[in-house]
């Protein structure tokens, strides 16, 4: 197992993702925490959930777009990652993408609630959401058993996404928001897509 951990937490883009979540959390301690900073970093937490279904449902499983450098972009961030699945260069999402990404959720956050200090509360929530279904991620393509049955749950669907139909089972790091919008299925009841390893071939 120390081999795993050693390759998931000294990845570049996990590397800088700690450090950047190290100093959030740093200045929140510094400032000193209340019952708001805990509550806002859950809702970090909670819209770091949604997003991720939102995101991975609908603009990762795009039909490939005509144009080429949004091709290109679909096939790094995830067509390349269904067609190779265990690659890890395709495993994570590169930073240049999901900084942004969280920024414009930030950036929401912060014109909603016209504080800095709980923006920066709720930006770790979402960051260390980000950290926790990279590893849920990682786990789910390396030859890691998980212990408890909601691990092996998790690793479970995501597998599904993957080799039986590539159309539910998109939550990583918990597949209960499947539940909520319907795509959280019976095995047995779903067929199995041909296009899973190869969304390119969607039309």
């Amino acid at each position: 197992m120390r081999r795993f951990y050693k390759e998931f937490f000294l990845f570049p883009d996990i590397t800088i993702l700690i450090g950047l979540i190290a100093l959030n959390v740093s200045v929140q301690v510094w400032r000193g925490l209340t019952w708001w900073s805990v509550i806002l970093f859950v809702v970090g937490l909670l819209v770091f959930m949604f997003s991720e279904y939102l995101t991975h449902r609908f603009l990762f499983h795009l039909k490939p777009p005509k144009h080429p450098f949004f091709l290109k972009m679909l096939k790094r961030l995830h067509y390349d990652h269904h067609t190779d699945p265990n690659n890890l260069h395709l495993l994570f999402l590169p930073l240049w993408y999901s900084i942004p990404n969280l920024s414009v959720l930030v950036l929401v956050f912060y014109f909603i609630a016209g504080n800095l200090w709980l923006t920066l509360t709720f930006a770790a929530g979402l960051k260390t959401m980000l950290l926790l279904y990279e590893w849920k991620h990682y786990v789910a393509h390396r030859p890691i058993k998980p212990k408890s049955k909601f691990g092996k749950w998790v690793k479970k669907m995501h597998i599904l996404h993957h080799f039986k139909n590539e159309n539910y089972w998109y939550g990583v790091s918990t597949p209960f928001v499947d539940v909520l919008f319907g795509t959280l299925k019976d095995e047995k009841e779903v067929e199995t897509s041909k296009t899973a390893k190869d969304l390119e071939k969607r039309v």
